[in-house]
């Protein structure tokens, strides 16, 4: 794995990590009918999270695998759903950037692999809550694009 490669993995798990942190604060000011969408989320990021630290650390690779911070810059106060289902706009696109970054820099199938099904599930995901939220439209053409 080219050190371009494990780079980006260490981004993208970063950003998995910012979301997992906020995807807690969405939860404390989401309505109750977005519930299980909010845990279905929070999920797919720890998954996500997880099966990027065991592909940064398998195979004997040594790649030293940061820890998560102890809390993350959110941009904006979130006070009530409108503002929650914002910042998952945000944490979604967060994501999306950093694994396209990912498919980007991949050497390996199982990388680009992996960038692939992560920047899609961050699409899908971020076209929900950009639904949620009101925009028009709720899909961007090309996501992940800084």
């Amino acid at each position: 794995m080219s050190g371009a490669e494990q780079q980006a993995l260490r981004d993208a798990l970063d950003a998995e990590y910012a979301a997992v942190y906020a995807y807690g604060l969405i939860a404390a000011h989401t309505s109750p009918d977005q519930r299980r969408t909010v845990d279905q989320h929070t999920a797919a990021h720890r998954a996500r999270r997880d099966a990027t630290v065991d592909l940064l650390t398998g195979s004997g690779s040594g790649v030293a695998v940061p820890p998560p911070e102890p809390a993350y810059t959110v941009p904006g106060e979130v006070t009530d759903p409108a503002s929650a289902a914002r910042l998952a706009v945000v944490v979604e696109t967060d994501t999306a950037v950093a694994w396209r970054a990912v498919v980007e820099r991949a050497g390996t199938e199982t990388t680009r692999r992996t960038g692939v099904e992560a920047l899609t599930e961050a699409a899908g995901r971020c076209a929900l809550w950009q639904f949620a939220a009101g925009a028009e439209p709720a899909t961007t053409a090309f996501p992940g694009r800084p």
